[in-house]
C-alpha cells in the first residue's frame, strides 16, 4: 500500500490572469494546447492526488482549466491576485476554501505551477512520498545550479566598482571546492496542512528537497514557450 493512501492530498494550480510578461500566459497555446492543460495531464497520472483545483481570478483561465480536467469551484479574490502576492496566502485561501466546500480536511497541499509544463508525474510523486515518509513540513523540487552561476562567483557593482557578491569570491576558489547549490524549478512544492495554516510558511521548519536532473524550464517569456515546445517535440509529446 502506498504511504500516501492514508493522506488526503489537494493539488493547487495557481494561475492568475494578470501576467505582465506574456498576456494570459497560463492559457497561451503550447504545442497546440493551453499551457495549463499540460499540468492537468500530469495530475491525472498521479492517483494519490484526491482533488485538483485551479486558483484563479480569471474566467477564461477557469474555463480552460475545467476543460483540461481541473476543478474551479472558487475564484481568487482581487487582494490575492496582484503581481506582488506571494504563494503562501494563495495556498492558505485555496486550502480553506476547499475544506469548506468539500467538508473535509486535507493533510497535504501540493502546488503545481502551470509555468512548468515539462514536469514528470514521477517527480511529483517522489516529492509527496518524501514529505510523508520523512515526516517533513515541506518538500520542494530543485535543480542543480551550474557552477558558473554559483553564488561565490557572482559579481555586483558597488559605487560603480566591480566586486564579488560574497567576500569568499575574492579567493577565486576552483569549482571542485565549491559546495553544490540548487535553485527552485517550479515542478512541485508539497506542504503539510500545518505548515500552511499553523507555521504560516512555505518553507517550514523542516524542509527537504527532491533533486530533479535534466530539462526543467519555468516559463516567463515567449522564448521560454519556444524552448518548451522544442523539448516536448524532442520527447515525442508534441
Amino acid at each position: 500500500m502506498s504511504v500516501l493512501q492514508s493522506r488526503r492530498i489537494l493539488a493547487v494550480v495557481p494561475a492568475r490572469g494578470g501576467s505582465k510578461g506574456v498576456l494570459l500566459k497560463n492559457i497561451r497555446a503550447l504545442a497546440g494546447r493551453p499551457l495549463i492543460a499540460w499540468t492537468a495531464d500530469c495530475i491525472a497520472q498521479i492517483p494519490d492526488i484526491d482533488r485538483a483545483v485551479v486558483s484563479t481570478d480569471d474566467e477564461s483561465i477557469a474555463a480552460a482549466a475545467m476543460a483540461a480536467g481541473l476543478s474551479a469551484p472558487f475564484r481568487r479574490p482581487a487582494e490575492l491576485s496582484g503581481d506582488r502576492v506571494t504563494d503562501l496566502p494563495v495556498l492558505d485561501h485555496a486550502l480553506r476554501a476547499m475544506e469548506a466546500l468539500d467538508a473535509t480536511r486535507y493533510d497535504v497541499v501540493v502546488m503545481l505551477q502551470p509555468t512548468s509544463p515539462l514536469r514528470l508525474p514521477g517527480d511529483v510523486a517522489r516529492t509527496l512520498v518524501r514529505l510523508v515518509e520523512d515526516d517533513l513540513d515541506a518538500v520542494w523540487t530543485v535543480s542543480p545550479t551550474n557552477d558558473k552561476y554559483h553564488p561565490v562567483k557572482q559579481l555586483v557593482l558597488r559605487n560603480g566598482l566591480l566586486d564579488y557578491w560574497t567576500p569568499e569570491g575574492r579567493a577565486m576558489p576552483p569549482r571542485q571546492l565549491l559546495e553544490p547549490v540548487y535553485h527552485v524549478n517550479g515542478i512541485a512544492y508539497a506542504l503539510t496542512r500545518s505548515c500552511i495554516l499553523d507555521q504560516r510558511s512555505r518553507l517550514g521548519q523542516r524542509t527537504a528537497a527532491v533533486i530533479v536532473e535534466g530539462c526543467a524550464i519555468s516559463i516567463d517569456t515567449l522564448d521560454d514557450f519556444a524552448a518548451c515546445e522544442a523539448e516536448l517535440i524532442r520527447r515525442g509529446q508534441a
